[in-house]
Order: structure tokens, then sequence, then C-alpha cells
């Protein structure tokens, strides 16, 4: 599971990394993320453990596994999680917007 985390951090889309410009090292609103992080038995694209809260980057794919993400979300969120998902044009495209969901829902927590 190590190991697949560590790829997917070394090929971040290209959506990935631009929200992780803006969620790292404490930048959005003093809340700490991390990126691909091992949530047994799944790795999620970013979450911040204080306030419960992930963050999903979904790409094309996602649209044929829809069944898939709806179990990943009812475990995640049975653990006590909140999960908030955006599409990679999304981000790319109204980030400020992305940004200012992401923190309502930090402070929403």
């Amino acid at each position: 599971m190590k190991s697949t985390a560590r790829a997917l951090r070394s090929r971040m889309t290209d959506a990935e990394r631009a929200l992780w410009h803006h969620l790292r090292s404490r930048r959005l609103a003093g809340f700490k993320f991390r990126r691909q992080l091992i949530i047994e038995p799944y790795v999620v694209d970013f979450a911040c453990i204080e306030a419960r809260l992930i963050i999903e980057a979904d790409g094309g794919q996602h649209i044929e596994q829809q069944s898939s993400d709806r179990q990943r979300t009812a475990y995640l969120e049975s653990l006590g999680y909140r999960l908030v998902r955006f599409w990679n044009h999304e981000i790319l495209t109204a980030t400020p917007d992305v940004l200012a969901c992401i923190h309502q829902a930090l402070l929403d927590r």
C-alpha cells in the first residue's frame, strides 16, 4: 500500500498538482493536509486529519466507477470522514471556487 501511495504522489495529475499547491504547508486557513494518504484499504487524494475532511480530485475514469466510488465514500464516512469531490476540470478552471468550497467544509466540521 505504501508503494502505491508513493507512486501516486509521483504521478499526480495536473489538477492534483494545482490543488496541492494551495493545500500544502498549511496554506489554506492554517489546516494541515496530506496527499495520497493511506486510509486502509484506500489511498485518498488529500486529507485533513484534524477536520476529518477528504478531498478527491476526480478524472473521467470516475464516470464509469460511480458504484465503487459510492462504496468508498460510505466506508470512509463510516470512519467519521467527510468527503468532498471535484472534477479535475473544476479544479483547473474554477480554482478560487473550489478553494472556497474546501474552506467552507473545513469550517463546517
